[in-house]
């Protein structure tokens, strides 16, 4: 008999090696069941806060997805590759023994803001129907669009000189930041090349490294039938959203796809216009709604019968 599906959020540690995907099939076979999905692809070769979405609580991830993330970087200094970071072919080397702290440091600074960045082109964005790493592997040239991205904070921990100097760095971005594309901006603006030997995501949203389950705690967590305290409901992955507690009629309301006249909600004035807006009953999440036209529209139903 198959285990009953589970649903909820799930904080995992990625290793390095694995795709976002691999981590998802490993975690379908795990729980037995298909209905997962991650909320920010990881490249391969980088590690930390992977989040997963079980079940019904997959309806939330592109809200997840939008939350800023947290990297601890080193850049090597002085050799550029295809890819930005440890994985690709080395196209470029130089002497970076003259480069310095304040150098690194004012380079750093000046990526902060919102800026324009062009994604690797060994990467997974789409491009002419095809993944610009398929296109590479083809040998195709194609021109690749900057994307726009946010970067709030990016500053040097630690600096070590030398003909490959290297830099550990703490960037805080918006989502679709590549930080191999930062390492190879930052190489350039230096005039030495760089890429990124090593990628720690520290934090995507409030789901933080030190809360992050590795793929043994995981796996024995699901032997023991134990999996399900591990998962957020999908209420307290959203915490940070306005709520509207919903009374019984109002929740066949919602769950009948019909809007709620915003006045018949407690504290309706101070509900915000331009954000989503949690419906929930006294057994978890059961709807995302936003405010039109003074009524409450639900546009993403989570959940039906099930607590969540």
């Amino acid at each position: 008999m198959s285990p009953e599906p589970v649903h909820g959020v799930l904080n995992v540690l990625k290793p390095p090696g694995m795709t976002s995907h691999d981590v998802v099939d490993e975690l379908r076979r795990l729980a037995g069941m298909r209905r997962i999905g991650h909320t920010g692809t990881l490249d391969p070769g980088a590690c930390g806060v992977l989040v997963l979405c079980l079940g019904h609580a997959t309806r939330i991830a592109e809200f997840l997805t939008e939350r800023r993330k947290g990297y601890r970087t080193e850049f090597t200094l002085g050799v550029a590759t295809d890819s930005g970071d440890a994985y690709g072919a080395v196209i470029g080397e130089t002497d970076a023994a003259a480069v310095d702290h304040a150098a690194v440091a004012g380079t750093l600074a000046g990526f902060v803001g919102a800026i324009a960045q062009v994604p690797p082109m060994v990467s997974a964005v789409h491009k002419a129907g095809r993944r610009l790493y398929e296109h590479a592997r083809r040998g195709e040239a194609v021109d690749v669009e900057p994307r726009q991205i946010e970067i709030y904070e990016c500053r040097v921990l630690e600096f070590v000189p030398g003909p490959r100097a290297r830099v550990l760095a703490h960037v805080e971005c918006s989502k679709g930041t590549y930080v191999r594309a930062l390492a190879r901006d930052l190489g350039e603006r230096l005039g030495v090349g760089a890429h990124a030997s090593f990628v720690l995501r520290t934090h995507a949203g409030d789901f933080d490294l030190s809360d992050s389950l590795t793929l043994e705690e995981v796996a024995s967590a699901a032997r023991a039938g134990e999996l399900p305290i591990h998962l957020m409901s999908a209420d307290a992955a959203l915490a940070d959203l306005p709520v509207v507690d919903l009374t019984p009629t109002q929740r066949q309301q919602v769950l009948d796809g019909r809007p709620l006249p915003v006045f018949s909600v407690p504290g309706w004035r101070e509900l915000p216009a331009a954000t989503p807006i949690r419906l929930r009953d006294s057994r978890g999440l059961v709807a995302v709604a936003r405010l039109e036209a003074g009524r409450l529209q639900p546009f993403r139903l989570i959940r039906g019968g099930a607590a969540l």
